[in-house]
Formats: C-alpha cells, sequence, structure tokens
C-alpha cells in the first residue's frame, strides 16, 4: 500500500443494515482505511457510525461530494439506479457514483429491482465479507 490513506466511501439506505455490515467488516480487514458512511437518510447514517465509521454525513449533496473524494464505494447495487431503495436514490446520487473514479463495489439486492444473471441466491450479508475482500486485494497491488 502507498502512503495515502484510503478513502473508502459506505453508501446505504433504508435501514443502514447492510451498510453497518460493510463498515464493521471493512474496519477489522482494512484498519488503516479511513471509512466514510454516506446515508440516503440519517437512521441508515446512524446506524453505519455505530458500525464504526470515521465519519458520516446524510443525503444527496453528501453522496455527491464523498463520490468525489473516495478511493473505493461500497454499497448495494441500487445506488447506481435512481428511484432505488423505495426512490431514497435520487437521479445526482446514482450519477455521482458512476461517475466517480472510485472502484465500485456493489452487492446484489433484490429489493433494488435488479437482478444480475449468475450471481447465486444469497442474501446481501453474504457478500460483504467477499466485497470487502475486493477492496483488501486491489489495496495489496498498489
Amino acid at each position: 500500500m502507498n502512503e495515502k490513506q484510503v478513502i473508502v466511501v459506505v453508501i446505504d439506505g433504508q435501514g443502514g443494515r447492510i451498510g453497518k455490515l460493510i463498515v464493521e467488516e471493512v474496519k477489522k480487514k482494512i484498519p488503516e482505511a479511513e471509512v466514510i458512511a454516506v446515508g440516503t437518510n440519517s437512521t441508515a447514517t446512524a446506524a453505519m457510525l455505530k458500525g464504526g465509521a470515521d465519519d458520516g454525513a446524510t443525503g444527496e449533496n453528501s453522496v455527491i461530494v464523498a463520490s468525489r473524494r473516495a478511493d473505493f464505494i461500497i454499497g448495494p447495487i441500487g445506488i447506481l439506479a435512481a428511484d432505488s431503495m423505495i426512490g431514497e436514490v435520487t437521479e445526482k446520487m446514482a450519477a455521482a457514483v458512476g461517475r466517480s473514479p472510485a472502484k465500485k463495489v456493489l452487492i446484489p439486492v433484490n429489493r433494488c429491482q435488479i437482478a444480475i444473471a449468475g450471481v447465486e441466491s444469497r442474501s446481501p450479508a453474504q457478500f460483504v465479507p467477499e466485497a470487502v475482500e475486493v477492496v483488501r486485494k486491489a489495496l495489496l497491488k498498489e
């Protein structure tokens, strides 16, 4: 790894359950990373902060700003789709994540009305360790 501190942005909505699991796993497997929790609502942000995120923010502008700063963005696949998560993801949020130069590590979630062919049916929580391992391996290559 290089000298610059790695910024991992975790984006989640609704109750923040997946985001909290991601934050906990990142802090355990990549303790040197700065983890920024960005919720589409305050409940999600609070859950991720309880999971150990270094900082947190809520809402559309927070997603936009954090996406510009991130080295990695981790979250449910719905963060790339406007109106997903029961309407919590706005067009500007989805565009900011999509346009971010950060590496995106996405977790399949069927509630976002997106199905990924070839991905075995598991709960989103079961994908969290794999998602964090993608980030850890990418950092080892730097």
